[in-house]
């Protein structure tokens, strides 16, 4: 028995010199029963490392240290977001707006153009009733009440064209204001 030990720690002894050396040993046992040949690779050192509590510790320090950035670039994430989501409504907003504007714009425009040429319809109007008027004045024609008639109907066409005038005035300055 004390031969075997001795053995056994001279085999021990050496067997960690010669891999140190840089010779390499394999072992082969042999399976008896079914004759097969088992390659044994040498057991190489574990390592076990048994954390002490302050390392622990300090591995949950920079765990949540972690989460908390992880935490935070979320949020930062989430405000910018919302910023941005803000900034395109602001932006649909004020082309929303701006819509409007060039809409009242175009409508001004349009009743400006409307008005100048009722107002050179209603002129013409008038020019060819004085037109007549002194036509058939000339000519003797028409009586004292008929040629107040016409005066009348002169005097009309008149008043409808200096209303047309400051609608026209008007609407031109609405639409001065509109696009300044």
């Amino acid at each position: 028995m004390k031969l075997k030990l001795i053995t056994l720690l001279f085999i021990l002894k050496i067997v960690p010199s010669i891999a140190q050396n840089g010779t390499e040993i394999q072992i082969q046992q042999t399976d008896t029963i079914a004759l097969k040949q088992v390659e044994v690779q040498p057991l190489q050192q574990q390592t076990t490392s048994v954390m002490t509590e302050q390392q622990l510790a300090e591995i949950q320090k920079s765990t949540l240290e972690n989460q908390k950035s992880a935490e935070k670039m979320k949020n930062q994430a989430e405000a910018d977001a919302k910023t941005i989501e803000k900034e395109q409504r602001k932006l649909d907003k004020e082309q929303r707006r701006f819509d409007r504007e060039q809409d009242r714009i175009s409508d001004a425009e349009k009743n400006l153009i409307k008005i100048k040429s009722k107002l050179n319809k209603e002129k013409g109007r008038l020019e060819k009733l004085t037109s007549r008027l002194e036509k058939d004045k000339r000519k003797g024609k028409l009586s004292d009440i008929e040629i107040e008639k016409q005066n009348i109907k002169i005097s009309k066409q008149q008043i409808d064209i200096s209303e047309l005038q400051e609608n026209l005035d008007k609407t031109e300055k609405k639409l001065n204001k509109l696009r300044g």
